[in-house]
């Protein structure tokens, strides 16, 4: 058979250049025992499979990793593919290699693209791999690694399903790891199979910008090491061009062009201590203007990975921006191999990195809250939000840390102290400010919690919290806790249900659809039917399918809103003007009724700490007349005819305009505001695309006007 272009000296030579201790004969063992393994069989490139096995084991030495972990590499296929044994390996190489093997073919098996179940209890076998022995995910990762590379010889619909998981899984566990080159590698090689146009255009306007600029790279590197020698200070200096995805993702976060983006290249200053760190900082801010809110000290505060860097962007004369990140060897290090730093050789022992974090309290840290998830729905949400954020290290008032992912809010924090402190949360104060419970936390902020008797978690707070951990907690407590208020909410929704085909939702009705259904007893019916799990349609359906509402029927505005008591009036809140179809919650107000506002508006916040005037509001299922106001801000090109195209189109869409309000006039163009009279959500919806569409208009938003109901924010 044709050999592999890696030959077993090549290897060696490979592991030899940082372990001169390797044992050669081993990895040579390996190899032709893996060739032989693997002889008849190709790769669908037409190569000799093996070349595959022995790729994995050259990306590892990258790494310079072990002797275990590159056999493993070599034989990583032989069990799952090849007349070879867990005994034969174990007997040829010992337990640890046939152990590792053995845990590379598990996962091999598992289909990580499944279903949201299945995926979730695949989740729990990965990390129960991990837990045992992490090289077998560091193996996986660089077999992902070669097949990504070699993806073009594989079938388009396998190459899409390939990319996606990579994309999903492997890219953002290999950054959790903190091998941060392999997850940026991983993603670009999926973003080439997933949107190759998308690459392209970024890769045409790097060649443009290029052309336009000169090589900024060599550039701002040599200025870079002239005010670091200058000042005494000894460092390397790199500079590169970030990856296309990375690019991308960028500018659809940020929504921006990408003439305007900043970081597009990235610089890496290498010192020889934690003070030239700091040194160099000082030196690259006295040169270059630093972009405030961009700073990050993950020396003195590291990532749990191990990760240690000083973060920093910096612009320059002509306003481009770029990213600099400062480190020292041993924690460049780190940064390349991430946990896997724990299992490295430098110059032939077993590296001795004080940044190296122990692995296994790594997974520990990781998995510790997830094992206590009961279902699966909140086991892989908890998962993915657990280890696909970076983290923000926060202060109780006595001073300890509290970790949690980037993004997290108050609510997080509460519920990583305690679910008790969490549920009986309501309010918090950053620094000794009271601030909003949906507040971002950030680095380095005290946290105080302000707790009261009596509170519970409320359903709002699924949109405010981030982490798994607390998201799982305010559900159980949603579930035990607001039973009986979503039974009675299901109550009044049922008999509205049915009143409107003419019928009563008297108790035997209601143990009809139950047992139609399959449910235990009505009150499920009515808590499934309060908590949205059943639409009022799909009961009446079960017990009369023959009746349905009459043609054309609109539900009345009277009682448009579901969840008020007998005879409470309620008013749309000018703030938020929320329409049909959106989530929406009220708050009384004494001898007035009640507010109803989007579950996003801003006003809200007013509210946090007086939980006794909220109150679950739906709107009622079925059409509803365009009657409820909205406002749209558009800005039009000035010429003939466009204000009455556009007041053409509003009309054709079965809208009403109420009212023209005029907010600039310029030569060119102008600003308005346009009331108009909808039916739901989704008549806005469709809409705005419509006058979007029109040439003359150049700018177009739900305008809402948050300046209202600001004197009505306190009243009891």
């Amino acid at each position: 058979m044709n050999t592999a272009e890696i030959t077993a000296d090549d290897l060696v030579a490979l592991v030899r250049a940082y372990n001169p201790k390797s044992n050669e004969d081993h990895i040579r063992l390996a190899y032709d025992y893996g060739e032989k393994m693997h002889e008849g069989q190709f790769r669908h490139s037409g190569e000799p499979y093996f070349t595959h096995p022995v790729s994995v084991a050259a990306i590892l030495t990258e790494q310079q990793l072990d002797d275990a972990t590159i056999i493993t590499a070599l034989l990583h296929d032989t069990i799952e593919d090849t007349k070879a044994s867990y005994a034969e390996v174990e007997k040829r190489f010992g337990q640890d290699v046939a152990e590792l093997v053995d845990g590379v073919t598990k996962l091999t098996n598992l289909q990580l693209n499944s279903t949201e179940t299945k995926q979730a209890e695949n989740f729990r076998k990965l990390f129960m791999a991990m837990s045992k022995d992490l090289r077998v995910i560091l193996v996986k990762l660089a077999d992902r690694l070669h097949n990504m590379r070699t993806i073009k010889s594989m079938r388009p619909d396998k190459q899409v399903q390939k990319a996606r998981e990579t994309m999903d899984i492997y890219a953002p566990l290999a950054g959790r790891m903190g091998m941060q080159w392999m997850r940026e590698e991983l993603e670009d090689l999926a973003f080439r199979v997933l949107n190759p146009e998308g690459r392209q255009s970024i890769i045409r306007r790097f060649i443009t910008l290029q052309r336009e600029t000169g090589d900024v790279i060599q550039r701002i590197t040599g200025d870079m090491r002239q005010e670091l020698e200058k000042a005494g200070i000894e460092a390397e200096v790199f500079g590169r061009a970030k990856k296309p995805y990375s690019i991308w993702r960028k500018m659809q976060e940020k929504d921006q062009s990408f003439s305007r983006l900043s970081d597009i290249y990235g610089f890496r200053v290498i010192t020889t201590t934690d003070d030239a760190c700091y040194r160099a900082l000082g030196v690259i801010h006295r040169r270059w203007r630093a972009v405030p809110g961009r700073f990050k000290d993950y020396i003195s505060q590291p990532k749990t990975n191990g990760y240690r860097s000083i973060h920093t962007t910096v612009s320059g004369r002509d306003g481009k921006r770029v990213e600099v990140q400062i480190r020292t060897r041993q924690m460049h290090d780190v940064a390349e191999t991430g946990v896997a730093a724990h299992w490295s050789y430098r110059d032939g022992v077993r590296s001795r990195n004080p940044f190296a974090v122990d692995p296994v309290k790594w997974v520990a840290q990781l998995t510790e809250q997830l094992d206590s998830e009961e279902d699966h729905e909140d086991f892989l949400e908890a998962v993915k939000l657990e280890m696909y954020a970076d983290q923000v290290f926060c202060f109780t008032p006595k001073g300890e840390v509290v970790k949690l992912p980037r993004g997290a809010t108050p609510i997080d924090f509460a519920y990583a102290i305690h679910t008790r402190i969490g549920s009986a949360c309501v309010g918090a104060k950053i620094d000794g400010m009271r601030v909003p419970l949906w507040t971002r936390v950030k680095n380095g902020q005290s946290i105080e919690i302000i707790t009261a008797q009596g509170q519970t978690p409320q359903v709002t707070w699924l949109d405010i919290a981030t982490t798994g951990k607390a998201k799982t907690a305010i559900r159980r407590s949603l579930r035990e806790v607001d039973r009986a208020r979503f039974v009675s909410l299901g109550r009044e929704l049922a008999r509205s249900a049915f009143e409107q085909i003419g019928k009563r939702a008297t108790e035997k009705v209601l143990r009809t659809a139950a047992r139609n259904l399959r449910l235990d007893s009505p009150e499920d019916l009515l808590a499934r039917l309060g908590s949205a799990d059943l639409t009022g349609g799909e009961i009446v359906q079960s017990v009369y399918p023959h009746l349905q509402p009459k043609p054309g029927e609109q539900v009345d505005q009277k009682r448009a809103v579901v969840g008020l008591q007998p005879g409470q009036s309620y008013d749309r809140a000018p703030c938020c003007q929320p329409l049909p179809g959106e989530r929406i919650v009220g708050i009384t107000y004494r001898g007035k009724g009640v507010t109803i506002h989007s579950i996003d508006c801003e006003r809200l916040s007013a509210y946090e700490d007086q939980p006794e005037r909220w109150l679950d509001l739906r709107w009622h299922d079925g059409p509803h007349p365009a009657a409820y106001g909205a406002t749209l801000d558009l800005t039009i090109g000035n010429g003939a005819g466009v204000l009455g195209r556009i007041c053409t189109l509003i009309g054709q869409s079965g809208a009403n305009i109420s009212n023209l309000e005029f907010l600039d006039r310029k030569p060119d163009f102008y600003r308005l505001l346009i009331y108009v009279e909808l039916r739901d959500i989704a008549h806005l919806h469709s809409l705005m695309p419509t006058l979007e569409a029109e040439s003359e208009v150049a700018e177009i938003s739900r305008h809402r006007n948050m300046k209202a109901l600001k004197a009505n924010d306190k009243e009891a």
